[in-house]
Order: structure tokens, then sequence, then C-alpha cells
């Protein structure tokens, strides 16, 4: 296998893999604050990540600190700008318009510093943002209004995550030194807001919430694999389509109905996937 596809392969796992995360986090946030979920998730990751790193005895390089701390700065960014997109109701808008910003500017960014990729997966990449952005928007969605500015911010953390974890040489020790740095900020807002004295069901969604942690945790790593392994942007097109899994697992699990447009994101999706893995 070239290392083109299996840079896709990797990237398509972290897609699944962070897809489900979102589902299982989205069952949690019926119960629980999203925050407070968040800085969970993260706080996962981290204990995930420092485990895997001293059971492999992978060495600590320190050129890595900065671009990882970077990296946490942003995808916490990201994330708590998501968080107040979905608060000032506009989740239908936000989530496909960070999934996008967050794709394009990681594959402008790769476009940049490693040339144009193949015609077939240019093409992809247009067709992959758009499945991204059918896929993540339900039915009914309407136009921009003040959740606009809030899911831009939040895309450019997402894409400033990808390009900045990316210029790591590593694999567990800076993926845990991002999620401490995220971690540390959403406990910091957390607890700012009170949500661990206010919240009293955590006990009954701890599962869950463990769970979206360990899956996000391993969407992280196949994206940072994906990455080294291949092109950035195709790493970051193809791992952005995670939107897509998270629609299939609501209609699987929860019989939750797709839209057409969903169905549509979906279907395009798989023939980003097709159309970038025909340059691998």
């Amino acid at each position: 296998m070239s290392p083109e596809l299996a840079a896709v392969a990797f990237a398509l796992l972290s897609a699944v893999s962070w897809g489900a995360g979102d589902f299982s986090g989205g069952v949690a946030s019926r119960r629980l604050n999203p925050y407070l979920i968040a800085w969970l998730v993260h706080a996962t990751g981290l204990g995930l990540f420092t485990l895997l790193a001293l059971l492999r005895a992978e060495a600590f390089l320190p050129q890595d600190l900065p671009w990882s701390m970077a990296a946490g700065f942003a995808g916490c960014v990201g994330l708590v700008f998501l968080y107040r997109a979905f608060q000032a109701r506009e989740m239908g808008l936000a989530a496909p318009i960070a999934g996008v910003v967050g794709a394009a500017l990681a594959a402008l960014v790769g476009l940049f510093l490693e040339g144009l990729p193949g015609p077939w997966q240019l093409l992809g990449f247009a067709v992959g943002l758009l499945g991204v952005w059918l896929a993540a928007r339900p039915e009914g969605a309407t136009g921009p209004s003040q959740g606009l500015v809030y899911a831009f911010v939040a895309g450019l953390g997402f894409g400033g995550y990808f390009v900045l974890i990316d210029r790591v040489e590593g694999l567990f020790w800076p993926s845990a030194l991002a999620k401490l740095v995220a971690a540390t900020l959403m406990l910091l807002w957390v607890w700012r807001m009170g949500l661990l004295r206010r919240e009293a069901r955590l006990a009954g969604s701890l599962g869950l919430v463990v769970l979206a942690g360990l899956l996000d945790a391993a969407g992280n790593v196949l994206f940072l694999v994906a990455a080294q392994t291949g092109r950035l942007d195709v790493a970051a097109v193809i791992s952005s389509l995670y939107p897509a899994s998270t629609a299939l697992l609501a209609w699987g699990l929860l019989r939750e109905r797709l839209s057409r447009g969903q169905t549509l994101g979906v279907l395009l999706s798989l023939v980003a996937i097709t159309l970038i893995a025909a340059n691998g």
C-alpha cells in the first residue's frame, strides 16, 4: 500500500472514530452540560495518551512542545466557540461551517507546504467539503445569523489544530500535551461557570463520556498518523467527513431519520474518499 493510500485509510478511520465520539458525546449532552463533557473528553484523552506514551517508552522530543501546546489551545478554542454557536441556537449552521472552514484552512496550508495534489484529489476535496456541509446540516436549517461568527472562529480553531499538530514528530507525547492544554483551559472554563458544583447527574452518564473521550483520542492519533504518513490536506479533508459517521450512527442506533441533504452528504463523502484515493 502506497503512503498516500495509507494516509487515506488512517484519515477515514479518524473520521469514523471522531464521528462515533461525537455521537456518544451528543447522547451524553442530553443529561450533562456540553462544556463539562468537553472537559471530561479532553481529560480522558490526556490520561490515555500519557499511559500509552509510558507503555511504549516513547521519547519526549522537546521540539514538539510548542507545536503540541499551540495545537491544544487551537483545538480548545474551536470547541468553545462551537458550543457558543450552539448556545446561539445555530447548531444547524455551526457544525457544517466549522467543519468546512477547518478542513479548508488545513487544505490550503497543505497546498502551500506540499504543492498541488493530483486533479482527482482536488475534485475530491471539493466534493468532500460539500459532503461535510450537507451531512452536518439538519433539514430546515436557515441562512446565516449571529452564530455565524462563532462557527467561523470554531472552524479556524479546528483547522489550526490540524495544521499545528501536523508539525510534531512524536505520536503519544504530543497528543498528551495538546490534551493537557485543552483540558486545563476547559477546566478553568467549567470551574468559572460553576458546573462542577451544579452538575449532579455525572455518574449516570460517565460511561458514555469516557467512551466519547476514548473515541476522540483515537481520532486524534489516527489523524496524526494520516498526516505524518501522507499529505496534510488529504488527512484534513477526509478526517473532516466525521459528520457523516455521526449521522449514520444516529440513523442506525437511535432511528433518527436522515434528511435528503444528509443522505446526499453521506453519499458525496463516499465519492470524495474514492476520488482522493484515486491518486494513492
